[in-house]
């Protein structure tokens, strides 16, 4: 019997019932990895980190994405 995972991605819930490591995540939300930033359970985290990472039950991720501008 497979469990539910909720998790909050910039406030907003969210669930699965698969192992996901945060890598996915930014991969299935279609996220240019070399134009953000991101906080995992309020802890910045280095994106050599992130497919060691697995999304656990009420994990908090924020994710800022850097804009350029002039």
């Amino acid at each position: 019997m497979s469990r539910f995972k909720y998790f909050f991605v910039n406030g907003q819930q969210f669930c699965t019932q698969h192992d996901i490591t945060v890598y996915n995540l930014i991969t299935y939300f279609n996220y240019n990895s070399s134009l953000l930033v991101l906080e995992y359970n309020n802890l910045l985290c280095n994106k050599k980190s992130w497919e060691k990472i697995f999304i656990q039950n009420n994990d908090k991720i924020e994710i800022v994405t850097i804009v350029g501008g002039g």
